[in-house]
């Protein structure tokens, strides 16, 4: 344990000391979380500084109050807060529409576009849902994530629903820096962080290279392990780095509704809109805990009566929670080093208890009711997806025939190939073989020392024709499952094959006449009707780009090609070269 210089005798919080203590030592050894870091404000006074445990258990390094975390979605409240100051310059109106200061925003259905204001952004009402898995794979930069939205399926109207989305945190810092001139990270540092005498950073990199950096672990089941090295790319929704310590001095802003030792960094009608609530989010199942609502960046709730303000974190091996009291004065945040648990909120409510003179509720031994059930229900949980599953059935075709690339405008491409006797996929930098669940459906395994959605089912699904042409992942819950498109191949992507294409070719009294554009693209011309376009699919067939459900597969030997083959919906005709 380490203490800081404001465990003094004179502290008014010295007497609950060895009760946080003990409290602190027993959670974290029923969630097996290595460290924790604490600091409470109250009435603006210096903070009370508590760390606990290791901030890396295999060099058998201690947690200080100096530590640093990644302190994941607390980072929305300075992002909002962020938005306030351009707000309060006159640089944008947070009720306007985003495509005032952002054109090139663009979410998949035009009325949103066109309507969802930079306060829907900020508390979660723009109609999108998480869609985690565009940005979970790390490889795309917050710029590259903006055009993409456009291509994500909404699951509500705009402003009827509370709907967490990082995307739109991200679009958020897009618009700070296209408004301030600035990166994100250096308008949060220069207009804020600086100011409170903060430190922080904004990527794992930099955490890495810091002087007293955390590193991070995860459970499998009951089993503590390393935790994955996971960049946060949506950097505005939850990448900030920093020390329980310096926390602190944001919590003092905010409960200073911003202003903090006669410094003010926002007027405090501002603040107290960061704070309000806006967008219903639902009932705790706990009794002590009333409706919750999402405000700009900050979550509001009341707890035993008394209003709070709060954001909660989570990333794989980080877990955090900072919760203010404003009508009294009080500040609590914990940082811990291990997801999920639940530490932050055991020690949060004990400790606003004890503050506010109340008999504490026993968090503990509620979450660890919880938990133990968690666990012991986890093999009913594998036999009921077992039993979900129809056995004795085999795909419907030779596996070679599923090996393809398969393309959507957003999640990018997934590749499937056999290999071995087995398909294998991969995505994105993930990837592994594949089992047959039933029929059309595979499955991905469950891997636990690396990124991957496991247990994922993958169906393929086919034309009226019996050709594979897309596969179907629900990689978003609260939509329709995400349908990735099976890419071209085949002669139809070889020039020299559309080359030989190229003629005439008579079906009854109509002649089609099939040419090539100036980019080397098929036009098929029949008579009297006007030209299509021929867009590459498999192997020798083209869809008809202006026709939906029409193809043409072009047939032949020994390099010659002798008839079109066309597939329609009312049926399958053939129409023959005429021979010049």
């Amino acid at each position: 344990m380490n203490t800081s210089s404001a465990d003094t005798p004179e502290s008014p919080l010295a007497s609950l000391i060895p009760d946080i203590d003990r409290l602190a030592a027993e959670a974290m050894a029923v969630w097996k979380v290595p460290g924790a870091a604490l600091a409470i404000v109250r009435d603006g006074q210096a903070p009370f500084l508590r760390a606990y445990g290791q901030r890396d258990v295999e060099a058998d390094l201690p947690v200080t109050p100096r530590t640093q975390f990644v302190i994941c979605s607390i980072t929305k409240s300075f992002t909002a807060t962020a938005v306030a100051l351009l707000h309060n310059e006159g640089l944008l109106d947070w009720t306007k529409p985003v495509r005032d200061y952002l054109p090139e925003f663009r979410l998949s259905d035009p009325v949103a576009t066109e309507r969802v204001t930079i306060r829907d952004l900020l508390s979660h009402q723009s109609g999108l849902p998480r869609h985690d898995w565009v940005h979970l794979p790390g490889d795309l930069a917050p710029a590259e994530m903006l055009p993409l939205m456009r291509h994500l399926e909404l699951s509500r109207d705009i402003r009827t629903t509370w709907q967490y989305s990082n995307l739109c945190y991200n679009t958020a810092g897009l618009l700070i820096e296209r408004l301030s001139g600035q990166t994100f990270e250096a308008f949060v540092r220069e207009r804020l962080t600086n100011r409170l005498g903060m430190t922080v950073s904004f990527s794992l990199d930099e955490l890495e290279a810091g002087s007293e950096p955390a590193r991070p672990y995860k459970i499998d089941i009951d089993t503590r392990l390393p935790g994955l090295r996971l960049p946060i790319r949506t950097t505005a929704a939850g990448a900030i780095n920093t020390s329980v310590a310096d926390l602190a001095n944001w919590m003092r802003l905010h409960l200073g509704k911003g202003e903090v030792e006669g410094q003010r960094l926002l007027p405090a009608t501002l603040a107290e809109q960061l704070h309000a609530p806006v967008a219903p989010v639902g009932k705790s199942e706990f009794s002590e805990f009333g409706h919750a609502h999402y405000g700009l960046g900050l979550q509001s709730n009341s707890y035993q009566g008394e209003r709070i303000v709060s954001h909660s974190g989570g990333w794989n091996g980080w877990g955090s929670l900072m919760t203010l009291v404003p009508d009294a004065g009080i500040g609590v945040a914990v940082l811990t080093n291990r997801s999920p648990s639940e530490i932050p909120p055991i020690l949060t409510w004990y400790i606003i208890d004890r503050l506010r003179g109340r008999e504490p509720v026993d968090w503990l031994s509620r979450f660890r009711k919880m938990r133990e059930d968690f666990i012991a229900h986890i093999p009913a949980d594998k036999e009921a997806r077992e039993k979900a599953r129809h056995k004795d059935t085999k795909p419907a075709h030779a596996l070679s025939a599923y090996a393809a690339d398969y393309a959507h405008p957003a999640y990018g491409v997934i590749s499937i190939r056999e290999r071995d006797g087995a398909l294998h996929w991969s995505w994105r930098g993930m990837g592994a073989p594949l089992s047959h669940w039933h029929f059309e459906t595979f499955v991905t395994p469950e891997i636990i020392d690396q990124l991957h959605p496991d247990n994922l089912p993958i169906t393929f699904q086919t034309n009226r024709e019996g050709n594979i042409v897309h596969l179907s992942v629900p990689l978003e819950p609260t939509v329709k499952d995400i349908v990735f498109e099976r890419r071209a191949a085949g002669d139809c992507l070889d020039p020299a094959f559309r080359a030989r294409c190229v003629g005439r070719f008579r079906s009854g009294a109509i002649t089609h006449r099939v040419t090539l554009d100036s980019e080397g693209r098929l036009i098929l011309k029949p008579d009297f009707q006007p030209a299509y376009r021929l867009e590459p699919q498999q192997g020798r067939r083209f869809r008809i780009v202006e026709l939906d459900g029409f193809a043409v597969e072009f047939r032949g030997e020994d390099n010659r090609i002798d008839q079109i083959v066309f597939h329609q919906p009312n049926g399958v005709f053939v129409a023959d070269r005429v021979v010049e």
